[in-house]
């Protein structure tokens, strides 16, 4: 499989190391300092674009890899809410192909199921009070990250007792997220259930950045071959 990426920074060298280490080709690389090379040949030659920028970027480098005729797997957060509409307008009805993910570690897939599955139950144990924490490097620009708010998602869905999400909000019917940034920490992500009588926590912790650029170059491989607005739940679907 024929690989762009964009954005080379910490998670792009690394998807490179692991997309070579399983076989496939790297044959553009775009960053800050060569945009124009998405009018190159060699981006257009690509099968999937995988994209890890900032936020701010995010939108536009996806746009111009569809107007280049190549798919994108995206690990960006903090863009898509505001460009939602235009997201499935362009994947619905324009023949546009994009799988994102808040997270593509394998290790948290797993750990998304079991949320979801622990939040279906606890709907029945009122007593007991969500909450979650997530930790992340001191260069993360979004907060919450886009994970939590993933997980955060899945739960007030599953919660009667439960309107929204919160940062940093105590409230009935808020499940309040803190955040926390210290030196260089892959990820952290914590729900608890506190009650009088006990707490229940449940945990990810990421011990490096490799399990999430194995995720991005396994949903690649599976993006080369389908088309759509794709979920990390296509990729997984024994965990939905």
């Amino acid at each position: 499989m024929k690989i762009a990426l964009i954005g080379y920074g910490k998670m792009g060298h690394l998807i490179e190391q692991v997309a070579l280490g399983r076989g496939h080709s790297v044959v553009a690389i775009i960053d800050i300092d060569n945009r124009e090379d998405f009018d190159s040949a060699a981006f257009r030659s690509a099968d999937v674009a995988i994209e890890f920028t900032a936020p701010e970027a995010a939108w536009s480098n996806i746009q111009r890899a569809w107007d280049a005729g190549v798919k994108v797997v995206s690990g960006s957060t903090g863009w898509r809410e505001a460009h939602e509409q235009e997201v499935q307008q362009a994947c619905h009805e324009g023949g546009k192909t994009l799988l994102w993910a808040s997270n593509f570690s394998v290790g948290m897939a797993i750990f998304s199921a079991v949320n979801r599955y622990l939040a279906t139950l606890m709907n029945r144990f009122d007593a007991y009070r969500p909450s979650m924490v997530e930790t992340h490097h001191v260069h993360k620009l979004d907060a919450p990250s886009g994970t939590a708010i993933t997980l955060a998602t899945d739960i007030v869905a599953r919660l009667d007792r439960l309107d929204r999400w919160g940062l940093h909000e105590t409230a009935d019917g808020v499940l309040r997220i803190d955040d926390i940034r210290r030196g260089e920490v892959p990820g952290i992500h914590t729900v608890a259930y506190d009650s009088e009588a006990d707490l229940i926590t449940l945990s990810h912790d990421a011990h490096s950045r490799r399990g999430f650029a194995l995720g991005a170059v396994m949903a690649a491989e599976y993006v080369a071959h389908h088309s759509g607005l794709l979920t990390i739940a296509d990729v997984f679907p024994e965990l939905v």
